[in-house]
């Protein structure tokens, strides 16, 4: 079973708006340390954006897969061509982390990473929209 807060389209807007806007908030933040070539500082704010994405966003797709998408499923099997798409959504998510970790301890922190920080939150920002979408009738 998912958590109530899941199911409020409400309260779940919120997690999503709250999270997304801490990343965005990571990345303007790690913009101006590349920027200013801080490579230390940029370095350690780049792996604070990694446990942000880990810890926040990813987990909760985890919540969302292991229960509110199976009841959603379940309730209304006519979404699961939604529900597929929102699951694909979350393996880009991943992908991305997986792909900016093995960067940084390979090469640190530099614009690559950041351009793929903000896939990121452009992914996630759709993804939230498609979610939200489909929440209200169920």
């Amino acid at each position: 079973m998912s958590g109530p807060g899941l199911k409020q389209l409400d309260s779940h807007a919120a997690i999503h708006e709250a999270a997304l806007n801490e990343a965005i908030e990571l990345n303007n933040l790690l913009a101006a340390l590349l920027k200013s070539g801080e490579e230390k500082k940029s370095l350690e704010v780049a792996y604070i954006a990694v446990e942000h994405w880990e810890t926040r966003t990813l987990r909760h797709a985890e919540a969302e897969e292991k229960g509110l998408y199976k009841e959603l499923l379940k309730q209304s099997p006519k979404l699961k061509e939604e529900i597929i798409a929102l699951t694909r959504d979350h393996n880009i998510m991943r992908h991305l982390v997986k792909e900016i970790k093995q960067l940084l301890g390979e090469k640190g922190f530099h614009e690559e990473v950041l351009e793929k920080f903000h896939a990121l939150v452009h992914v996630d920002a759709f993804h939230n929209e498609e979610e939200e979408r489909i929440l209200p009738h169920h």
